[in-house]
């Protein structure tokens, strides 16, 4: 059966919550356990057979490291990978209506549609399985998976039949307990969607032509999945839900991209061994899952892990330790620094005996069904602990403490901070 994938990856509007990292790449092209955040996307769909097509869709401007990005990808997955960029945001729904004649080319007769800001074990085969066995195959399926009670009130929340699993009832973010199903933001369509979104296309115009405001041609084009589509489709027998127990978490700001990054190192054991680093005599000690990048020059007294990656050409020194962090490509760790829970920006340098150190955002390890919290930078006035981040090309000088701070691009300090947001 040929099969497309639609991979949104918002735009430069978005990513806020990940500055000041999004500041030097889109933040799809952001690595975690040491390759771009949307390459797990890309390289799960590349696996299943008959996909003909992976389209990524977003509004980026097509700069030089999406596009040298998009095609070292064609060539190490042996697929076709195109970037389309919509005129403006028109939401998750708006870009694929926009862009249907593109996706339906070549005769596609389903495709799957992923939000490049989660990471996932990406069970694309099994809800391909699924739908054949449940509902037509003209039926949509969302891939779900079970939060607790309080967090699921920050999702899309699903009540499902629980024989079928038909969607009976959709809500984006209730106000109160709807379901502890929610949505992963991975779907997988038929062309008779664009039917559906066609309706709502229409609906748009319509209230728009009532209002006779002057910019309502491009209102009319946003649409919402989530919000337009899918609550609308509840209850009508075409949308069902596929629950999986593999690994699920999103990527909205610095501090889960650590968590995802943790996700991703432990999937590797089984799906990719080569890329987590071993205790090798001479070499630095390892514990726990590791990426190390080849470039990387780590000396053999430094103490790396659990869930660490070290980017391209990354230094490491004497007797560093570094844990639960993420340094990416061209940082210098001088001798005997500590890295506890941060992001080491590009081309940072961090001096002698400093500590750069942040509170891990994880959520709660005794609830299996806990999600990480997307924080608000502040709460109560005061800047909420959470991990540290060091923007590219930073310099900490030797022997200082820097305590859950973010450190804007281009500064280099000349003493000690604590809790704070240095611009």
């Amino acid at each position: 059966m040929p099969l497309k994938a639609v991979i949104l990856i918002g735009g430069p509007q978005k990513g806020t919550r990940f500055r000041p990292l999004s500041f030097e790449v889109p933040k799809p092209l952001f690595p975690v356990a040491g390759v771009p955040m949307v390459q797990h996307h890309i390289e799960a769909c590349a696996k299943v057979p008959g996909m003909k097509e992976i389209l990524l869709m977003g509004f980026y401007q097509p700069n030089e490291a999406l596009c040298r990005f998009l095609v070292s990808a064609q060539q190490e997955f042996k697929i076709p990978i195109r970037y389309l960029q919509e005129y403006a945001a028109l939401g998750t729904g708006g870009g694929i209506y926009h862009f249907r004649d593109q996706i339906l080319s070549g005769g596609a007769e389903a495709f799957f549609v992923l939000n490049a800001d989660v990471c996932s074990e990406f069970p694309l085969q099994e809800m391909l399985e699924f739908r054949q066995q449940h509902g037509d195959m003209h039926s949509f399926v969302i891939l779900g998976t079970t939060a607790n009670r309080t967090q699921a009130l920050n999702y899309g929340c699903i009540v499902a039949n629980a024989g079928t699993q038909e969607v009976q009832h959709y809500v984006e973010k209730p106000s109160t307990f709807v379901s502890e199903i929610i949505n992963c933001g991975i779907y997988l369509f038929t062309p008779a969607i664009f039917q559906h979104i066609g309706e709502v296309f229409q609906r748009n115009q319509q209230e728009l032509a009532l209002e006779e405001s002057s910019n309502g041609w491009q209102r009319a084009e946003v649409i919402r999945l989530e919000q337009d589509v899918f609550t609308a489709l509840a209850g009508s027998g075409k949308l069902y839900v596929y629950k999986t127990d593999g690994f699920w978490s999103q990527i909205k700001s610095a501090g889960s991209a650590i968590y995802a990054s943790r996700l991703y190192l432990n999937q590797y054991s089984k799906s990719h061994p080569e890329r987590l680093a071993q205790n090798k005599p001479g070499g630095p000690v390892i514990r726990g899952n590791v990426y190390i990048h080849p470039t990387a020059s780590i000396d053999s007294t430094a103490v790396l892990g659990p869930n660490v990656s070290i980017g391209e050409g990354v230094t490491v020194g004497a007797g560093v330790r570094v844990r639960e962090s993420i340094v990416l490509h061209g940082a210098s760790l001088h001798d005997h620094t500590c890295v506890l829970n941060t992001i080491v920006g590009w081309d940072s340098t961090i001096g002698r005996w400093a500590r750069v150190e942040g509170t891990p955002s994880d959520p709660n390890p005794n609830d299996p069904y806990a999600k990480i919290d997307s924080e608000t930078l502040f709460r109560d006035g005061r800047l909420t602990p959470s991990i540290t981040i060091l923007g590219c090309s930073v310099t900490i000088p030797a022997e200082v403490v820097i305590l859950n701070s973010i450190v804007l691009p281009h500064k280099e300090l000349s003493r000690s901070y604590k809790n704070q947001i240095i611009l």
